[in-house]
């Protein structure tokens, strides 16, 4: 018979899956909150970088939208005009992206002398290096879903370690809400983790879920649940996977054998005609402007401000300049709405720079949460052995635990997959070879 309490069996358990979750996220959560606190600072960032191209001479009249576009596909010869961004002021160089090959280019034109001033591949602009690094590690679908699965396993971590971190009796707040100083490095080191992970956990739960819509794996099945029930209202606005789930390929459109088929040239003047209903419409920049994908269809314009609340959709009549749609943030399905306000937030863009200040503590205190776990378990750890929690006997699993353990694998799949292969790893593989039982502390404790 066993002599250990109910409560203590529970603990250890808890204090298993802490540990091990623990130690395959320390690595992501680092590089996560590092690559995250830097693309909080985007606007910021591209503005000191861009600085050279928004404060230009302003003499001479300004060139026809037509002949800006058509310097920049100069400089990118055999392209197509894929976006054109409204300059906000007189003096800003004008970015125009073109595809060339499969591959959108940023092209800076100087609205006045129609000078090229730089070109740029739209993927390999720092930032965007940077999102790519924070959501796939450069290493696209298989990226995403290896982020994804540390996102999950997250989610465990951080509910584990509010577990373990309950007082249970504790007087004080000491080593609950703020370090002990005076205790030695063990107890330090100890407090460091249990009150910076107390104090981020809900931050940090919240990075976690508002992420998910970009990953590939939960983005998709997102996608196919609103599919099934019906929820699905146009496009999202979200890359899936570092991809935007579009239904067209680049600057073309598809026809009925699946074929992209190039999109016919925008008609003489009718960028400016559009530009010239845009202008008054308010729509929150950058503004950025579409040509049609097929003759006689409207222009498109689409607000790309961070704030996505901001964000409009419109469709222009090239040949009239009639306004033929607008669809503004209110006007979208609630589950668009609450996953926009959540992006916005991730991103620091919902409440100005107190949500970019917030953000990077976040990502701070996520640091010293991996940093400090990862010190205490290798100060702790056995020689040759990994050093987890000899397991005691095992608790008794309730159904209101079962059901919610079920639930959080049907709400993310991933999670509730690796939980099962691990689950059978662990009982067809890893208890049965002696080494493997030793150095994973998988030996059930005596008694």
């Amino acid at each position: 018979m066993s002599v250990h309490a109910p409560g203590t069996r529970w603990y250890n358990a808890v204090w298993r899956w802490h540990f091990y979750a623990g130690l395959f996220c320390i690595p992501f959560v680092i590089w996560l909150a590092l690559t995250g606190s830097i693309y909080l600072w985007r606007p910021q960032i591209e503005a000191w970088l861009d600085r050279p191209y928004d404060h230009l001479a302003t003499d001479g009249p300004v060139a026809s939208p037509d002949a800006q576009v058509a310097a920049a596909r100069r400089a990118v010869p055999g392209s197509t005009l894929r976006k054109y961004v409204l300059p906000e002021r007189d003096d800003q160089a004008v970015r125009i992206l073109v595809a060339d090959h499969g591959a959108d280019k940023r092209v800076y034109v100087d609205p006045h002398s129609l000078a090229v001033l730089k070109v740029a591949n739209e993927e390999t602009r720092p930032m965007r290096v940077i999102f790519h690094l924070h959501g796939e590690l450069l290493a696209g679908a298989v990226g995403s879903y290896l982020v994804e699965i540390a996102a999950c396993w997250a989610i465990v971590m951080i509910l584990t370690g509010v577990y373990l971190w309950w007082p249970r009796g504790r007087k004080g707040l000491a080593g609950l809400l703020y370090p002990r100083l005076s205790g030695g490095q063990r107890v330090f080191w100890r407090d460091i983790h249990a009150t910076a992970g107390i104090w981020v956990s809900v931050f940090a739960l919240f990075l976690v879920l508002t992420g998910l819509p970009w990953a590939k794996g939960w983005g998709s099945y997102l996608g196919e649940v609103r599919t099934l029930t019906g929820t699905a209202s146009g496009p999202v606005d979200w890359t899936i996977g570092g991809k935007a789930p579009a239904a067209d390929a680049m600057s073309g459109h598809a026809d009925h054998r699946g074929m992209t088929m190039p999109a016919p040239p925008p008609r003489p003047g009718e960028l400016a005609r559009v530009i010239a209903t845009v202008r008054p419409l308010g729509v929150a920049p950058p503004v950025l402007i579409s040509p049609p994908k097929r003759a006689g269809a409207p222009w498109k314009i689409s607000s790309d401000a961070a704030d996505r609340p901001l964000r409009s959709d419109l469709k222009i009549d090239g040949a009239t300049g009639r306004l033929v749609n607008r669809v503004d943030f209110a006007q979208r399905h609630w589950i668009d709405r609450t996953i926009g306000y959540g992006v916005a937030a991730h991103e620091g863009a919902l409440f100005g720079i107190a949500n970019q200040i917030l953000g990077t503590l976040t990502a701070l205190l996520l640091i010293a949460l991996a940093a400090s776990g990862a010190v205490m378990w290798w100060r702790r750890r056995p020689i040759g052995l990994l050093g987890a929690p000899i397991p005691l006997s095992r608790p008794r699993f309730g159904v209101a635990l079962v059901a919610a353990i079920a639930a959080l694998g049907l709400y993310l799949p991933l999670f509730g997959a690796t939980l099962i292969a691990m689950l059978a790893l662990e009982w067809m593989v890893l208890r049965r070879w002696r080494v493997t039982r030793q150095w994973l502390g998988l030996s059930r404790a005596p008694g």
